[in-house]
């Protein structure tokens, strides 16, 4: 008889979620419970591994033993005396059914004495053995200003990998046109793999603060430029500052109006995906009007709308009924 695990008796795959185990272990508690008629040795068969499967902690215990070769003799992982199939003991030198009576008492499947090695003598367990495994990435957040991801910075670091308490310094470069949530990835200084397996990465993510003037939008970047009523009227020159600390002039024609965007290519942030490039620097025009008149700056504006005879609103006095 094919063995049967605690996953075939709910009749859930591996990666099942707790709704998914929920829900089977309902349908089939109805089913076979004694109260209802039903089988009352499958019920206790569904009974513990819903057990088993509902708990994070056994669950992954009860996995790590699956890896390892699977439940020797046993044909859905129940333990003996109760009516169920039993274990195979000593089986390479590991005994099953104290293992899974401990993960069942809540005393975790494997002590800190246990010795893995006594499970490998098997064959399944040495081929399981041998197979090298990957190591784990490793992740840390960098937090750099906004001056330091536009001309780009280097910082050193200091992690631990968890495995072995090792405490490790690095030196991380943030490349110029560095941005918020780039991921800086260090090949080979993760954790530590597992039968000859190679180690994983330590993954970087920056975090970069806000800048008072510049907007990030990707290699572009954006600012507001206040200016008066009458700079937008009459047309001027500004200097602009560029995020790599130069100076461009802006000339604004005359009539310019509120929200008008000029482009200035190549002044923007170095663009990381497209070495050699940069973004454009967007400048857009913000009208700034006074909340406070001098009693002579009043009556000067007061005698140009009198002789302003221009209809500003006729799209839309066009759709106000007479």
């Amino acid at each position: 008889m094919a063995q049967k695990n605690f996953y075939d008796v709910l009749g859930v795959s591996k990666d099942a979620s707790q709704d998914d185990i929920k829900k089977a272990f309902r349908k089939l508690a109805v089913k076979y419970h004694p109260d209802n008629g039903g089988d009352e040795q499958k019920f206790k068969e569904i009974s513990e591994a819903y057990e088993t499967l509902s708990n994070e902690k056994k669950r992954r215990e009860y996995d790590q033993m699956l890896m390892f070769g699977g439940i020797p003799g046993a044909e859905y992982g129940g333990a003996g005396g109760r009516g169920y199939t039993t274990y195979t003991t000593n089986v390479g030198g590991g005994n099953w059914a104290d293992i899974f009576n401990s993960m069942r008492n809540g005393d975790g499947a494997f002590g800190s004495d246990f010795d893995f090695s006594s499970i490998f003598n098997g064959a399944a367990g040495a081929r399981q053995a041998r197979r090298p495994m990957r190591g784990g990435d490793l992740t840390l957040t960098i937090r750099v200003s906004a001056d330091e991801a536009f001309k780009g910075t280097s910082r050193e670091i200091s992690f631990m990998v968890p495995s072995t308490k090792e405490r490790t310094k690095l030196m991380v470069t943030v490349p110029a046109g560095a941005y918020d949530g780039m991921k800086l990835r260090y090949r080979g200084q993760g954790e530590y793999g597992q039968n000859g397996g190679e180690r994983g990465d330590l993954v970087i993510t920056t975090q970069v603060g806000e800048h008072p003037l510049f907007k990030r939008d990707g290699a572009d970047v954006r600012m507001d430029l206040p200016m008066s009523v009458w700079e937008l009227a009459l047309g001027t020159s500004v200097d602009v500052p560029t995020p790599g600390g130069a100076t461009v002039r802006l000339h604004v024609p005359a009539g310019t109006q509120d929200g008008k965007t000029f482009r200035f290519r190549d002044l923007g942030a170095p663009n990381v995906k497209r070495k050699g490039s940069r973004g454009a620097l967007l400048v857009t025009v913000r009208a700034k009007v006074p909340t406070r008149l001098s009693a002579k700056e009043r009556e000067a504006i007061e005698s140009l709308r009198e002789a302003d005879s221009r209809d500003y609103r006729s799209s839309v006095e066009s759709y106000i009924k007479a």
